[in-house]
């Protein structure tokens, strides 16, 4: 024990993390990891608040968090990662906020679309939601970084923009009474296959059911995000305290044992029916 003790007093704190985070990679990847994982970036304003900076440098540091999360699921092979990054209610906070957060979402899709990253690793970048509720600027960075990684085929990462999990829904709901008043669609064809080829996500590039949500900020809700992608497929989440800006590689790797545990507790439930 001592000589334990004394092993560990040599390890900085970098150290042992660093040693950390590689049990934890090897560890999710020796049991699966999850094909489309889906985030709630929640705490940036709060972690700002804590810090005694302002909103503007905790979204600017959450859109670091971002890209990092990016990497650790390109390097673990997740082929879709969605995330929620302007919600409809969003639309509620005060002018001066939101604009910067169409400016800083405008900037990071347009380095997106130019990125050697994004263009070597096929990365294929979009947006759903209610995205003409968005200015035209952001709406034309949107375009541009669609076009720029159309048709590329590996990781899939979706931006949820203007969205609300309950306006997906209503909107193709209307979509589809529309087709039915029209004579278009017959109402006994109405499968849960056309709903889905209604949602934001329609299209040759259905976004595939959601394995993992993962939040950060210490809320224990889902805020209705994917709700047809994830709720339907008794997704797991991932509850956590870290603010977004702090979500680190670490905390990423926890999630994935979330996932793991779940299925591994799905596959015993399953044998013993």
């Amino acid at each position: 024990m001592d000589l334990c003790r004394s092993l560990l007093a040599c390890w900085s704190p970098g150290s042992l993390r660093f040693l950390r985070e590689r049990i934890l990679r090897r560890d999710a990847l020796g049991a699966g990891v999850p094909e489309h994982i889906a985030i709630i970036q929640d705490g940036n304003r709060r972690y700002a608040r804590r810090r005694g900076v302002s909103s503007f440098d905790g979204h600017s540091q959450g859109a670091e968090t971002t890209e990092r999360v990016a990497d650790w699921c390109l390097e673990l092979g997740i082929k879709h990662l969605s995330v929620y990054t302007f919600s409809t209610e969003n639309f509620n906070r005060d002018e001066d906020e939101k604009e910067y957060l169409f400016d800083l979402i405008g900037r990071k899709l347009g380095e997106l679309a130019i990125s050697e990253k994004v263009h070597k690793n096929r990365i294929r970048v979009r947006a759903i939601g209610r995205i003409g509720l968005l200015p035209p600027r952001l709406q034309d960075a949107i375009r541009k970084a669609e076009v720029a990684t159309r048709g590329y085929d590996g990781m899939q990462f979706t931006l949820a923009l203007a969205y609300g999990g309950k306006s997906e829904i209503a909107d193709a709901a209307r979509s589809l009474a529309r087709e039915v008043r029209e004579g278009r669609l017959d109402p006994q064809d109405l499968t849960e296959d056309v709903v889905a080829g209604h949602l934001y996500s329609s299209g040759s590039e259905l976004l595939p059911r959601v394995d993992l949500i993962i939040r950060t900020g210490g809320e224990v809700r889902t805020s209705n995000f994917l709700p047809w992608q994830a709720n339907g497929s008794s997704c797991p989440v991932h509850f956590c305290a870290p603010f977004w800006p702090e979500f680190s590689r670490v905390e990423f790797f926890r999630a994935i044992r979330t996932f793991q545990a779940c299925r591994g507790q799905r596959a015993t439930s399953n044998q013993q029916a």
